[in-house]
Formats: structure tokens, C-alpha cells, sequence
């Protein structure tokens, strides 16, 4: 189940961020002075087959896909990566004294034990 997704989601079928992870991610690039919004992308590793991969994006390249979130903010995903992606919704959430982004991504068909790694297939 998704969580309530911002009022800035895009128009197409795209990469969401919660009010929470909005809001976090407004406060990361402030603090840091510099930042056009979030790079999400995945990686092979884990048990699963793919790790999620975040940082705060400052330029994009002929290869990303953007996905305005709010003024001045954006979603970065390179081509590559947007496949295992599409339509997925990024929460923040605190946990005690832990605070961690969660994603909750409909191409997941398997998730290993830790959480840490996605697989597209069911075995």
C-alpha cells in the first residue's frame, strides 16, 4: 500500500516523492546550499538482484529522465534504471531515533529479508 503521494506528482507515470520526502529533501538541499533535486537509480547487488541507489542530483545529463516534484525540484533517473522505476513512490520515515528513505516500487516481484534489494521476477 502507497502512501499518501504529494500534490506534486507528475503528469506521466513517474517517480513520486510523500510530503515527507519532499519535505526532507527540501531541507537536505538547503543545508547543503546546492541541489536540483533527488538521483535515483538502481544497481546490481544483494540477494535479490538490485539495490536502490539515492543522492542529491546537481545537473542532469543527455541520459536522465527528470520528473518535476515541485518549483525548482525534481526526480533525476537515467534511462537505464527507469524501467525497474517507473511508478514508484519514495517515502521518508522515522523510526525511533532511525529515519530512512522506504520505496514502494510496483515492478518488485521479490525483496530480500534486510529489505536492502529488489528483485523484477518471482523465483
Amino acid at each position: 500500500m502507497n502512501p499518501e503521494v504529494s500534490v506534486f506528482e507528475a503528469k506521466q507515470q513517474t517517480i513520486t516523492l510523500t510530503p515527507a520526502a519532499l519535505e526532507h529533501l527540501q531541507k537536505t538541499i538547503t543545508k547543503r546550499g546546492k541541489g536540483i533535486g533527488i538521483r535515483l537509480g538502481v544497481k546490481k547487488t544483494g540477494c535479490s538482484g538490485f539495490g536502490y541507489v539515492i543522492d542529491i542530483a546537481d545537473a542532469v545529463t543527455d541520459d536522465d529522465q527528470i520528473f518535476p516534484i515541485a518549483q525548482d525540484l525534481s526526480v533525476v533517473v537515467n534511462r537505464q534504471s527507469y524501467p525497474y522505476l517507473q511508478g514508484t513512490t519514495i517515502d521518508y520515515v522515522r523510526k525511533g531515533l532511525n529515519s530512512n528513505f522506504e520505496f514502494y516500487n510496483p515492478n518488485a516481484k521479490v525483496t530480500c529479508g534486510c529489505g536492502e534489494s529488489f528483485g523484477t521476477e518471482e523465483i
